[in-house]
């Protein structure tokens, strides 16, 4: 779900998801070191069966964040220290589980989407848990029936628009994903590698839902002579390659999420610099999962329900810029206006990423990549 965001945001999948600039880059700066603490003191992992302290190793994805506050809060009513280690994207998170799943490197993970469920529960990298704050709104969402991942945040990905350039421009925002492939958008448009972006995969799948089994691959081969440009991962793509206002690039269309935009929208402005494309999206769900063989489980636990208690869920929208999985939660303001959801996401059953997903990034990779 990777989510986006910017932390503050993000949070987010970025933090756009956006997740927030600051939160992201020391996320990233984290990810780059091979892990990070919270709060730890030395790192030590805790006595198998430990319970009510310890250490608790959560991976997640190099977007993820929330408030220090809650996580203080968490570290003090459990006893637990939180130690956060954070492999890359979304999709490097999900590979990472699967080469290490003899010798977890964790506890916990937060950040499996949609797109990457399946391969880790058929991988045998999860221990079923069904969290006592899991209601309707999470069960919605459930991958499978054993409760092998518990959903947290929801997001849409869809292609975001620098409105500003195309105004200084002088050219006509695109609106559908037939407008990306036309030659006056050349060279205009970033993606991420759906090999090990999920916001990357979700785009992909958005393109499988709109064109079909026969028609994604001319579709992307279109893209590619347009000269679609691939970054590895969405901090890159948004961050280095994007000329929305918080990057540095140079490129005004982007892979990100439907609620990037409010991050971009300067305190006290009425109008959004940025804006997502609708018709563009698939929607995506991000989860948390007991990992199996955790050396602390019941701290594992113990971190699924904080991520679904209130005060979690709602500093998401704030910290990561998805939204919250629990309906309930107030969103800021703004939201209504910059973020709204897709009216009708595109769609790929669940059974059919699990039997093609690798076969269609093999034909994506041959496609665009070379």
């Amino acid at each position: 779900m990777a989510a986006q965001h910017h932390t503050t945001r993000r949070t987010g999948v970025g933090a756009p998801r956006g997740r927030a600039a600051v939160a992201v880059l020391a996320v990233g700066t984290l990810a780059l070191a091979g892990c990070s603490a919270i709060g730890a003191d030395d790192g030590a992992t805790p006595e198998p069966g430990e319970e009510g302290g310890g250490t608790v190793v959560l991976l997640t994805h190099d977007s993820f964040a929330l408030s220090e506050v809650l996580v203080a809060q968490f570290e003090a009513d459990t006893g637990l220290t939180l130690e956060q280690r954070a492999p890359g994207d979304g999709g490097a998170l999900v590979n990472q589980l699967v080469l290490t799943k003899d010798a977890p490197l964790g506890d916990v993970v937060f950040g499996i989407d949609t797109t990457f469920a399946s391969r880790a529960i058929d991988e045998g990298v999860l221990e079923p848990y069904t969290s006592p704050l899991a209601g309707d709104d999470v069960t919605r969402y459930a991958v499978d029936d054993a409760g092998s991942l518990t959903a947290i945040d929801v997001g849409d990905v869809c292609v975001n628009v620098d409105v500003a350039w195309f105004a200084a421009a002088g050219l006509p925002e695109p609106q559908t994903l037939e407008d990306l492939a036309d030659p006056v958008y050349r060279d205009l448009l970033v993606v991420t590698d759906p090999s090990t972006s999920s916001p990357g995969l979700a785009f992909l799948l958005a393109t499988v839902g709109a064109f079909g089994e026969d028609g994604w691959v001319d579709y992307w081969s279109a893209l590619r002579d347009n000269g679609v440009k691939v970054a590895a991962g969405w901090s890159d793509a948004y961050y280095v390659d994007f000329s929305g206002p918080s990057s540095e690039g140079d490129r005004p269309l982007v892979v990100s999420y439907a609620s990037s935009p409010p991050y971009e929208v300067p305190e006290g402005a009425t109008v959004a610099p940025t804006r997502a494309m609708l018709d563009t999206c698939f929607r995506q769900v991000e989860y948390a999962g007991v990992l199996a063989g955790a050396a602390n489980p019941e701290g594992a636990r113990a971190v699924v329900d904080w991520l679904l208690s209130p005060e979690v869920q709602a500093d998401i929208p704030q910290s990561m810029y998805v939204y919250p999985v629990d309906t309930t939660v107030e969103l800021p303001a703004g939201w209504a206006q910059w973020a709204p959801v897709a009216p009708e996401p595109f769609e790929v059953d669940p059974a059919a990423i699990t039997a093609h997903r690798d076969a269609w990034i093999r034909t994506w990779t041959d496609t665009v990549i070379g």
